[in-house]
């Protein structure tokens, strides 16, 4: 059995690999936060399978993820996931070129589950060990059963707990260029859907909504943070949307109380505030691109996270695109959430380069691309 150690040393296996054409198969895993996912990609954009196991029903009732109960969740649902993707893409475990994992940023103990599982695998296997940033990762999804990206790009990641800009330079070369300094827009969205009654997950619920209300009823702050700032903030949005639902509040901190909550409204009423709540949101990330555009020279718009399946923010996007002759990568609706597949995608940028890990993988709350 080849060691799964090796990186580019002049063994069989790294000469084999420098001579293999572009159709590596690779097992990635993904369990950053309430997803367990695992699925095979060839070459880097050909997805032969795709498993995503949710866990919404189990974290509803808290209307947001409680760590705990998550990271018990992966452990219950990771192997049979990873045998679906399998045998979905109609292979055996001894087909597959290397395994890779999401191994930051996340949530520690639903990304140590991931991980354990990938070194396992990759040990018990004898196959290369890949860690994948989840950030970079979802930039790359837009590649996904398509064609090459052309770099250089400018990168727009929005989720449920990161909301960031990158100039993009290649799969693997990222420079920050803003990111938000309280709320990521995905939270905003499950806050202002908590606020409204709508339920969980929120970002969804607060688009439908939104599609039948006016978003000119309501005029909420959109954050600029100084001229030139690539940053972003949704914690003043998100207060805003608070107080005009359901009042000022007397007192302070837990003990503070409001005059009145969303059941008093309208479902017409309710919908002109996710109308309003969304316009604002998406002019924030739109006044960030504009900016960033105007400070650098790229050919692709890469776009990834929750947040990117938003229907408003995609029609911008794609004007936005329109406007400025670049190229928008904009992923199909099932690499939007939380996905392996563009974990394995990234990957095999990295087994080309022999940028390999090894047993001393360790998770990370945070990432190195937003550093």
């Amino acid at each position: 059995m080849w060691s799964w150690l090796c990186k580019h040393c002049g063994c069989r296996r790294c000469r084999l690999m420098m001579n293999k054409p572009h159709d590596e198969l690779i097992l990635g895993i993904e369990t950053s936060c309430d997803e367990t996912a695992a699925a095979v990609v060839r070459g880097g954009r050909d997805v032969l399978s795709n498993v995503v196991a949710t866990q919404h029903e189990l974290h509803e009732r808290y209307a947001g993820v409680v760590p705990e109960i998550a990271s018990r969740a992966h452990l219950q649902r990771i192997i049979p996931v990873v045998r679906d993707a399998v045998r979905d893409a109609g292979l055996e475990y001894g087909a597959l070129d290397a395994i890779a994992v999401g191994n930051q940023p996340g949530l520690i103990g639903s990304l140590l589950v991931g991980v354990s599982a990938a070194k396992a695998l990759a040990w018990s296997l004898g196959k290369s060990l890949i860690g994948i940033d989840h950030i970079q990762a979802h930039l790359y999804a837009g590649a996904l059963n398509d064609e090459p990206i052309a770099y250089p790009a400018l990168g727009l990641v929005v989720s449920g707990g990161h909301t960031s800009l990158f100039h993009v330079d290649g799969p693997l070369e990222f420079r920050l260029l803003g990111r938000t300094i309280d709320d990521a827009i995905g939270e905003a969205f499950d806050k202002a859907a908590t606020i409204l009654q709508l339920g969980y997950p929120g970002g969804p619920a607060v688009d439908a909504l939104a599609s039948t209300g006016d978003d000119n009823v309501y005029d909420l702050p959109v954050a600029s943070l100084g001229r030139g700032s690539l940053d972003f903030s949704f914690s003043g949005l998100k207060t805003a949307l608070l107080y005009a639902v359901c009042g000022q509040p007397a007192g302070r901190g837990s003990s503070a109380t409001f005059q009145r909550d969303a059941s008093v409204f309208t479902e017409k009423e309710k919908a002109d505030f996710a109308a309003s709540f969304q316009r604002a949101a998406v002019t924030a990330i739109m006044r960030k691109l504009h900016r960033a555009f105007e400070q650098t020279t790229v050919k692709t718009l890469l776009v990834g996270g929750g947040v990117s399946a938003n229907s408003r923010l995609r029609a911008a996007l794609q004007e936005f695109a329109g406007n400025h002759a670049v190229a928008l990568r904009l992923p199909p609706m099932e690499f939007c959430v939380d996905n392996a597949a563009m974990i394995a995608g990234l990957a095999v940028h990295k087994l080309r380069a022999h940028d390999l890990a090894d047993v001393s993988l360790s998770a990370s709350p945070r990432s190195d691309a937003a550093a």
